[in-house]
C-alpha cells in the first residue's frame, strides 16, 4: 500500500493484512513516514506487514520503532539467524522460480518463521512481478503456514486455492492499475473470488453431517 484511499478500501473489503514495501528498487516503495501515517488508519486485527530485502539491522530496527509492525516479512537472502534475531514475528518468501531445494528443508532452515510465503520470481529478483508457478509445488505437508502469492489475480486467484489450499494470499500487482496504485475494481473482484473458493474449500471438506441441508 502507497495510498490512504487504497488501504481504507481494502480494510472495508474486510482483508486480513496490508503490506509496505521498504525497498527502494520497489515502484512501490514507501517511505517510513508514509507508511506510520496508513498505519495510524488500520482498525483492530488488520494486520501491518514490513517488507523488506536484503536490509541493514538497523533499518530493520528502525522500521520496527517507527511503524510497530505485526509482521516482518523478508525478501531476500537473509539468513534464518537474522530473521529471528529481532525478537519479533516473521514471515520469510521464498523465490519459487528455479527453485532446487524442496519446501521441507525450507521450513526446516526457517523453522522460527510465522510462515512462508511463496512468490513466483527467482533468487535474487523483486517480487510484484506478476509471475505464477506451480501452484501444486506448494501442497508440501509442512510444519507451518504457506501463503501464495505471485501473478494472482481476480480470474486465477479461486482456482490457486483450489490448486494448493495455502493459508492466506498474498496480491500486489494483479489488482493494481499501476505499481502501487490500486483499483478498487479489481480488489473487489479478488476478495470475492477468494472468498467464494474459501467456501467451496469449506464444504467440500467438511463433515458429512455438515454438508447435509438444513
Amino acid at each position: 500500500m502507497t495510498r490512504a484511499e487504497d488501504a481504507l478500501a481494502a480494510i472495508a473489503l474486510g482483508v486480513d493484512a496490508l503490506g509496505f514495501i521498504f525497498v527502494p528498487e520497489s515502484p512501490r516503495f514507501i517511505t517510513v513516514d508514509n507508511a506510520r501515517m496508513l498505519r495510524r488508519q488500520l482498525p483492530p486485527f488488520v494486520h501491518a506487514v514490513a517488507l523488506l530485502r536484503n536490509p541493514e539491522g538497523g533499518q530493520v530496527e528502525a522500521v520496527l520503532r517507527a511503524l510497530k509492525p505485526d509482521f516482518l516479512q523478508f525478501h531476500g537472502e537473509e539468513s534464518a539467524e537474522f530473521c529471528a534475531s529481532f525478537g519479533h514475528p516473521y514471515i520469510k518468501a521464498v523465490a519459487m522460480q528455479n527453485q532446487t531445494r524442496t519446501l521441507a528443508e525450507i521450513a526446516t532452515e526457517y523453522g522460527s518463521a510465522t510462515a512462508l510465503l511463496l512468490d513466483g520470481h527467482a533468487a535474487g529478483g523483486l517480487g510484484g512481478q506478476g509471475q505464477a508457478f506451480d501452484w501444486q509445488r506448494a501442497t508440501e505437508n509442512l510444519p507451518m503456514p504457506i501463503m501464495l502469492a505471485g501473478g494472482l489475480r481476480p480470474e486465477n486467484v479461486a482456482a490457486a486455492i483450489a490448486a494448493a489450499a495455502p493459508y492466506a494470499v498474498d496480491v500486489s500487482s494483479g489488482i493494481e492499475a499501476a505499481p502501487g496504485v490500486k483499483d478498487s475494481g479489481k480488489m473487489r473482484t479478488f476478495v470475492r473470488e477468494v472468498l467464494r473458493a474459501d467456501t467451496e474449500h469449506a464444504i467440500k471438506y467438511a463433515p458429512d453431517d455438515l454438508r447435509k441441508p438444513a
